[in-house]
């Protein structure tokens, strides 16, 4: 029953995510940000004194700060899709996958530019005074409830791509390989995570935006520090690698059947799991932002896939790369990222940096996720009852802490690729309120400059 249910998954991932989704999310990119003639990048800047509070008030309505959407949105996006995501790039499509991932993260940046500045614009508030925000707010209060459907189908969607399967995992794996546990030790590990996770995922969205912008600095910041590291000791090499995934970018030499094609998808497909762009996770949270400018919010909300794909993922892919691990292995996911990192760090050193990142890389996107879940089922029935979603979320940890990384991998794929057909098509249909409310904003702000 089981084998046949991975078959299914892995057939319809296959499928889903061939040309016709790749050219929502790339050519709806495309669009985005030639429609916005640029606009998003001209301010980055400005971006930057938001996210540190220049703008910041009090009495705005939503719940948390910029950063801590921010920190919240990342918290989800920059975990084990930048450092196990990007193994597996690498093995199934090779090192020009990353480029195409670089590809993916730029065009997604003026995606999450117009997708969070419309989860602003068109957001709920519920009974208790909390902002109810996504896609599915979007396209009932901006196309109107004839769409509905559309909204539907997007929420049932994220209730299967917010499950913890492939973060539960990845972690759970990192764990058995580390420690030289056997693999029966897994549901134990699955339980102990779940308890983790339970108490701040039941805390609500306040609890997990306090501690995503304590953990997200954190992470990243020792992540840098840890992989600048390696690159150092292997920098005569570091020039080859960036040679070799440009070379390799349009020749997919190394990928598998060294087609072409395939690599640009599995590029994109890894891209859009690691900062998911157009996928509709992060207009749930940036659409929780206090602010009263939706404007401001997209800017925000666009350096994701700066930090987290054109930093993290990079970080990795030449970590993995400059040891020439992925050569010579049949490893793939995290067991592959450990391999680079022990090949060159001290004995026990590379083991423990590694435990030490996917511990809270993963324990903050199992924090964040939690919430999209509960937006969706909520959205579903209604917002008090979206609480309920969490229980199911933390049983799943166990559940997913037990499954191949091969089903984890195909069924979040699966979801997300459902999950951004509304959320792009939305977009899309939308864009120009957006570019709208984006003109009067700039305006203004250059008045009061």
């Amino acid at each position: 029953m089981l084998k046949t249910l991975e078959s299914l998954v892995a057939g319809f991932s296959s499928w889903v995510w061939d040309w016709p989704l790749l050219v929502l999310l790339i050519g709806g990119g495309l669009f985005f940000l030639c429609y916005s003639r640029f606009t998003p990048f001209w301010y980055f800047k400005h971006a930057i004194d938001i996210l540190r509070g220049k703008y910041d008030q009090k009495n705005d309505p939503g719940q948390l700060s910029h950063f801590q959407a921010l920190s919240s949105a990342i918290a989800a996006t920059v975990g084990m899709g930048n450092i196990s995501g990007v193994a597996v790039a690498i093995v199934t499509g090779g090192p020009g996958a990353v480029f195409w991932m670089w590809i993916s993260a730029l065009i997604g940046m003026a995606t999450k530019f117009y997708t969070c500045s419309l989860a602003v614009m068109y957001r709920s508030e519920s009974e208790n005074g909390n902002m109810l925000s996504g896609p599915m707010y979007v396209i009932t209060k901006g196309l109107g409830k004839k769409w509905k459907p559309l909204a539907v189908f997007f929420a049932l969607a994220g209730l299967v791509g917010t499950l913890p399967a492939f973060t539960a995992n990845q972690l759970t794996q990192t764990l058995i390989d580390v420690m030289d546990w056997q693999e029966g030790y897994k549901v134990y590990i699955g339980i102990v995570l779940a308890l983790v996770a339970s108490i701040v995922v039941l805390g609500g969205i306040k609890r997990i935006g306090l501690v995503a912008s304590k953990l997200v600095p954190f992470m990243v910041v020792l992540y840098f520090i840890t992989v600048l590291t390696i690159l150092v000791l292997q920098i005569d090499v570091v020039p080859e690698m960036f040679v070799l995934i440009f070379s390799d970018a349009f020749s997919g030499e190394a990928a598998a059947g060294g087609a072409l094609g395939y690599l640009i998808k599995t590029g994109v497909k890894r891209a859009a799991f690691s900062n998911e762009a157009g996928i509709g996770t992060a207009p749930m949270m940036h659409g929780t932002a206090k602010t009263k400018e939706p404007i401001r919010e997209g800017l925000v909300a666009m350096i994701g896939p700066a930090i987290d794909t054109l930093l993290v993922c990079t970080l990795t892919a030449l970590a993995i790369l400059s040891t020439g691990v992925w050569k010579n292995t049949e490893s793939n996911g995290i067991s592959l990222t450990l391999q680079a990192f022990n090949a060159v760090l001290p004995y026990g050193l590379g083991d423990l940096v590694v435990v030490i990142m996917v511990m809270v890389f993963a324990l903050s996107t199992l924090f964040s996720y939690s919430y999209y879940g509960t937006t969706c089922l909520g959205f579903l029935t209604k917002p008090e009852y979206g609480k309920y979603y969490n229980y199911i979320y933390i049983l799943s940890i166990v559940v997913a802490a037990v499954v191949k990384i091969e089903f984890a991998i195909d069924l979040i794929d699966s979801a997300f690729a459902l999950m951004a057909i509304p959320t792009v098509i939305s977009g899309l249909l939308l864009a120009p309120k957006v570019n709208k409310h984006a003109k009067a904003y700039f305006k203004r702000l250059k008045a009061n400059q």
